[in-house]
């Protein structure tokens, strides 16, 4: 009611004021009987009281249905007590045409004339029509000109775009033809070398006439990938390629004076190693298996699973309300069957998500279903501290790299909370307006926390003023499910609109959108490391990006087990993937408790 009354106040003033900026007298010139004293307007449908006053009809039947008088001289009086003022409406009615009149257009005046039978003779309106034309024709001479002044105004602004096009098409073939040449005067070195190791090679060989065959089918291979993928290539190379261009013009810096030994431009080593690494792998290759579940528990989603410090032992967890603790060298090495945990922890709740302390390495974060945020000690098996803050779901937690002391965990509950192990009660606490599906620690910083929010945006914060974000990146369409940093500068965030995005925290920029997998609904995982992001399917597929190209570098399929309870295969998802550092090695997870170790092969 209250929003109505203030809508309807501001109204009527809006209104007034458009509609007494074209009535020409003020209200002070006016005749005061014709102007209606409720609303001080010149009196529209004028009816008059038995008290003798004149008002608008819609004010003066408003007035009377809240109160019994007359607004001008309070005498008695009701709605049956009021008639039409015919005389007043006639006077109205001429002040209305009066006004018209003189508002209307000579085109107006002239029709009205004609119209009423005004006299006109032949010559007069022979001059009249000439008066016409001529004034037509002018008219139509201006229009041309506004055309034509639109029409070149249009021309030139394509004409520069498009010579700004050719200019920075001339620039990259200035590019690439510096590039061929520095390639080729490389490759002759490298093919006068290797023919010197061929002929020491002959020498040394038992039959002086063996040959040395190149396998062409890997080159060939690699061919074929990089066709496939030619356009995100394209638009590596020339991003590096002018971006070295643009840094070195801005230092003043010659050509001659970037290059490195090779005698290649910082640009193009970069895209050359952007190149060497995607086309090193293109498959994903199963090279260990085990089972997540066991006979007491049916439920086998495994919805986090961790490297610990150096890569030796891995954790599991998920709806089970088991920590699982894993020998990744005994999965490697033993048979499929005999894989079991070096340790388990049980806990009250369902878990989402685990946190290895990169400095001690037997410690381990978890938060669950309750909102619990507990740190377990792996070697006595038992919880260290418990923070219960949160009052909803806890989606997630991670321990600071460079403050190992400091964790951070997000919740349904809409807050980010700071924790230190050596205090029971939270450090810091963010109030946020939407879930929090994902947090983490910035690797080289403890002040920096990226946050993913179920209002489609990643808050990066600096923890010295969390009255606002210090960065807001925007551009997913759904919640944002996961957040990782491949480095200080770089982090990778995941969403349930089926893309994965990668920025730059240090510049606020958006650098790429990856595309291929699908994610509608669940939490399929997101794992990087410097050069490579994975992540989960719906599709039960793990996925594989190079940071560099929009497309799938490599995808591996998990087989379903329909044998035991007929479930449908087409519900199985990708929970959970993590890199072993910067290995070409992962592990994987899914919905139906399978644990697989995956390596990016040729």
């Amino acid at each position: 009611m209250g929003g109505e009354s203030s809508m309807g106040a501001l109204v009527p003033s809006l209104y007034s004021e458009a509609t007494t900026s074209k009535m020409p007298p003020p209200t002070e010139e006016l005749d005061k009987d014709i102007l209606c004293p409720i609303c001080m307007q010149i009196i529209k449908d004028a009816f008059l009281t038995s008290c003798g006053h004149s008002f608008c009809y819609m004010c003066i039947t408003t007035h009377l249905r809240n109160k019994n008088d007359c607004p001008c001289c309070s005498h008695y009086l009701t709605s049956n007590r009021i008639f039409p003022n015919f005389l007043l409406n006639k006077i109205l009615e001429r002040n209305y045409a009066r006004q018209a009149a003189k508002n209307a257009s000579p085109y107006e005046h002239l029709r009205q004339a004609l119209q009423q039978g005004c006299e006109v003779s032949v010559k007069e309106l022979d001059s009249l029509l000439t008066l016409l034309a001529e004034k037509k024709r002018k008219m139509e001479q201006e229009e041309a000109e506004r055309n034509m002044r639109i029409l070149l105004e249009f021309l030139c602004c394509l004409r520069k775009q498009k010579l700004d096009e050719l200019n920075e098409i001339q620039t990259d073939l200035q590019y690439i033809k510096e590039d061929i040449n520095a390639v080729e005067r490389q490759r002759i070195e490298i093919c006068r070398a290797k023919d010197r190791c061929s002929l020491k090679l002959r020498m040394f060989a038992d039959d002086p006439n063996s040959q040395f065959v190149t396998q062409s089918g890997p080159i060939a291979s690699k061919k074929k990938w990089v066709h496939a993928q030619f356009n995100d290539l394209q638009d590596c190379y020339l991003q590096k390629r002018r971006n070295w261009a643009r840094q070195a013009y801005k230092e003043e810096e010659r050509d001659t004076d970037i290059m490195n030994g090779e005698g290649y431009n910082p640009g193009l080593e970069d895209f050359k190693s952007v190149l060497t690494n995607f086309t090193r792998y293109s498959r994903l290759r199963a090279v260990a298996e085990l089972r997540h579940g066991d006979l007491f528990h049916s439920a086998n989603i495994v919805s986090s699973i961790e490297f610990d410090r150096d890569d030796e032992l891995f954790a599991t967890a998920g709806v089970s309300r088991r920590i699982k603790i894993f020998e990744f060298s005994s999965v490697m090495n033993e048979p499929a069957d005999a894989h079991c945990p070096v340790v388990e922890m049980s806990t009250r709740s369902k878990l989402s998500c685990l946190s290895w302390n990169k400095y001690t390495k037997n410690h381990i974060a978890s938060s669950d279903y309750e909102g619990i945020v507990t740190v377990w000690d792996v070697t006595t098996r038992q919880s260290i501290m418990e923070y219960e803050e949160h009052e909803k779901r806890a989606w997630s937690v991670d321990f600071s790299r460079t403050e190992p002391s400091m964790l951070v965990s997000g919740s349904d509950d809409c807050k980010v909370k700071i924790w230190s192990t050596k205090q029971e009660a939270s450090v810091l606490n963010i109030d946020m307006k939407a879930n929090i599906c994902s947090v983490k620690y910035n690797p080289g910083s403890s002040i920096h926390v990226a946050v993913g929010s179920a209002d489609h945006h990643i808050h990066y914060y600096d923890l010295r003023n969390i009255s606002q974000p210090l960065y807001v990146f925007s551009g997913h369409r759904k919640a944002v499910s996961y957040v990782k940093f491949l480095s200080s500068n770089e982090l990778a965030s995941a969403s349930t609109d089926s893309t994965l995005r990668l920025w730059d925290v240090k510049d606020n920029l958006a650098l790429r959108t990856f595309r291929g997998h699908t994610n509608e609904k669940n939490f399929v995982g997101l794992t990087v490391n410097s050069e490579y992001i994975a992540c989960g399917s719906e599709t039960n597929e793990v996925f594989v990006y190079h940071k560099a190209i929009s497309k799938p570098a490599a995808r591996h399929r998990f087989s379903t087990d329909l044998e035991n309870g007929g479930d449908d295969a087409g519900s199985y998802f990708i929970s959970a993937v993590c890199w072993k550092s910067d290995s070409p090695t992962m592990l994987t997870a899914n919905s139906q408790g399978t644990i697989k170790v995956l390596v990016l092969a040729e």
